[in-house]
């Protein structure tokens, strides 16, 4: 499978200069990693934590649900249309096959 972009509409002169310096960051990225053939997009850096209780559990679980709220995004976790918090305040929420840990 090769890589290719497609880009349809004409570009400003400073979009094709940022365009092209994004992906020398990319390939400049990938050659760091030994698993990527050319550009990197994603990060390597992820930081696995193991849920060991269920104190640690719900931390993560709270955690989550509340990134909406933290990005003003909502004012309450329940009210995010794709957040599993619904499921988990005894609601119905949009999301199919939802197991709530409790």
């Amino acid at each position: 499978m090769s890589s290719m972009i497609i880009i349809l509409t004409p570009l400003p002169h400073d979009c094709i200069v940022w365009f092209k310096w994004l992906l020398y960051r990319f390939l400049k990225a990938g050659a760091k990693s030994s698993n990527v053939n050319k550009y990197q997009f994603w990060r390597h850096d992820n930081k696995p934590i193991e849920l060991w209780s269920n104190k640690v559990t719900d931390e993560k679980i709270n955690y989550i649900h509340n990134n909406p709220v933290e990005a003003g995004l909502v004012f309450r976790p329940e009210d995010y249309i794709y957040s599993s918090a619904k499921n988990y305040s005894d609601e119905k929420g949009i999301l199919n096959n939802v197991i709530v840990i409790k």
